[in-house]
């Protein structure tokens, strides 16, 4: 324990015992971090701040970070851990790319009500999949609360205030975003709801983007089917992400991407991964691919659904 004057610093073996044992003592949350592995939490006891954390010699959020590009197959199977808000956290950039980019495959097995709150991300992109279940949602400006279904995605712009309401049980969700160590900020001021609605809003350069699958046409490209999101013209060129599926090919070859990321998630069915050798891929299998490396899918089976981001070059 190391106090001053405005704030102070507890150091715990385990975080989320220590956080509940803060909060029975009417202390509030404001910040905790990082989402999929909570370590360090910031509270309000009293009007004092109050830092607690497992690591207190790890840097805090800031920057973008650097970014290392790498080949990365991750297996579907691998055990979660538990994040925020009890939600189960499955790791799909470990190495994260040189801090740059954070995946996770996120599941909550009961379903029912989440434990959320109103809050916020300080982030240059984050992207929210469905790809099992439902779950229902609000957002700042952007209306009642809805529900997502498989196949639906969402873009959080930065800093946009928004809540996870409740789920079905054996929800999955895969979110990505960057840079990877950013802050969970609460806002205890904002009431979601907030009565406006104004899809044009601007947030930090970005714009509020609700994906519904059930609504959106597939295209023939290349001799494979893709449904386009909206994502580039939302996050202004950040990041473009589809979802593709055999058409009439055999294969699926994408082109060559001159950016940073190049992430994708095996949704539904199997292929296989042509890139330096045969890599089988199965459902909920991701992959990274460095910038400028060829590769396709080929063995495709007919149901198969896959998850394609790619990211601009980041300043």
């Amino acid at each position: 324990m190391i106090g001053s004057a405005d704030e102070l610093l507890l150091v715990c073996e385990e975080l989320v015992p220590a956080l509940d044992r803060l909060r029975e003592q009417g202390a509030r949350l404001d910040v905790i971090y990082p989402a999929d592995e909570p370590h360090t939490a910031i509270l309000d006891l009293d009007g004092r701040t109050v830092r607690l954390t497992t690591r207190p010699h790890d840097a805090p959020p800031g920057d973008l970070g650097g970014f290392i590009p790498e080949f990365i197959l991750t297996r579907a199977g691998a055990s979660p851990g538990e994040g925020r808000a009890g939600m189960l956290y499955r790791d799909l950039i470990p190495s994260r790319l040189g801090g740059r980019y954070i995946a996770s495959h996120i599941t909550i097995p009961h379903g029912g009500p989440v434990s959320d709150w109103v809050h916020f991300h300080r982030v240059a992109f984050q992207l929210i999949v469905v790809r099992r279940g439902w779950v229902k949602v609000v957002y700042e400006d952007q209306g009642e609360p809805f529900i997502m279904q498989a196949g639906d995605l969402v873009v959080q712009p930065p800093t946009i205030r928004h809540r996870v309401l409740e789920s079905s049980p054996g929800l999955e969700v895969v979110e990505l975003g960057c840079p990877a160590l950013h802050e969970t900020v609460a806002d205890h001021q904002v009431q979601l709801p907030t009565g406006r609605i104004d899809p044009a809003r601007n947030f930090g350069g970005q714009r509020f983007l609700r994906h519904v699958a059930s609504g959106s046409p597939w295209t023939t490209c290349h001799g494979y089917e893709a449904q386009a999101t909206g994502v580039k013209d939302a996050t202004n060129g950040l990041a473009d992400v589809q979802f593709v599926r055999p058409g009439e090919s055999t294969s699926i070859s994408l082109p060559s991407h001159g950016g940073e990321l190049q992430f994708g998630f095996i949704l539904e069915g199997s292929a296989r991964l042509d890139r330096d050798g045969p890599h089988p891929l199965g459902p909920a299998d991701a992959f990274i691919i460095p910038p400028g490396e060829t590769w396709s899918l080929s063995e495709l089976s007919p149901d198969l659904r896959l998850l394609h981001v790619s990211t601009a070059k980041s300043a």
